[in-house]
């Protein structure tokens, strides 16, 4: 229980916003309808804007699984290259506190619900490390709020899941912020990631496994047994 008390704040804060019927501005049909309207707000408040869309990725992440939505804006609301250095840290800094909150809070209710996930991930890492990591960021089809809390359970450093987590996401960011700059061509976030471009991903995200393993074979060979 006394690891649950942290969150009844932030617990009572996401209530209220569902209860108040705020979720259903976060669409992309309430974004186009409000879109010049928040670039115009921008334009007169940039630093509170912001430190508000890194608060409110950072916090409604943890609840909702919003975060595809969320790098979309940034390239919407901030343009590409600002987009996507916003973005970047903050989908890390996101993934980190709900790393933590696997870890430190809900430790217990994770690995009743992950318990099979948590061994295969485990397995993973001890043999992999941070290239298992990485792999996993890579592709998009995991949902990354399952790749959070299970990697909270594992003996990872918080320092390396960060910047692994950060240069992971980082080609699906580059994706995701280039699409939020053509907003208006977009109605439906599966139209942001084609087949083709999705198959491309998913070699990435074996590629660093791939590589770790041919270097392990090629050392195999090289040094002598014994």
């Amino acid at each position: 229980m006394k690891r649950i008390l942290p969150l009844l704040p932030l617990a009572a804060l996401i209530l209220a916003f569902l209860y108040l019927g705020l979720d259903q501005y976060l669409t992309l049909e309430a974004f186009h309808d409000s879109h010049e309207a928040i670039d115009a707000w921008l334009e007169r408040h940039p630093v509170l804007g912001i430190t508000g869309y890194m608060a409110a990725f950072s916090l409604l992440t943890l609840f909702l699984p919003i975060a595809a939505l969320m790098t979309l804006m940034a390239g919407a609301l901030f343009g590409f290259w600002q987009g996507v250095l916003i973005a970047s840290f903050t989908a890390a800094l996101a993934s980190t506190l709900a790393f933590w909150l696997s870890r430190f809070v809900l430790h217990d209710l994770v690995q009743r619900h992950f318990g099979e996930r948590i061994a295969v991930v485990n397995a993973g890492v001890a043999q992999d490390g941070a290239f298992y990591l990485f792999s996993l960021r890579l592709v998009p089809i995991i949902p990354f709020f399952v790749i959070n809390l299970v990697m909270g359970l594992t003996p990872m450093a918080t320092r390396t899941y960060y910047w692994v987590t950060q240069a992971g996401m980082l080609a699906g960011i580059l994706i995701y912020v280039n699409a939020g700059t053509q907003i208006a061509e977009v109605d439906d976030l599966a139209d942001v990631l084609s087949p083709k471009l999705l198959g491309s991903l998913i070699l990435l995200g074996v590629f660093p496994l791939l590589a770790k393993w041919g270097l392990r074979a090629v050392r195999g060979r090289l040094v002598p047994p014994g």
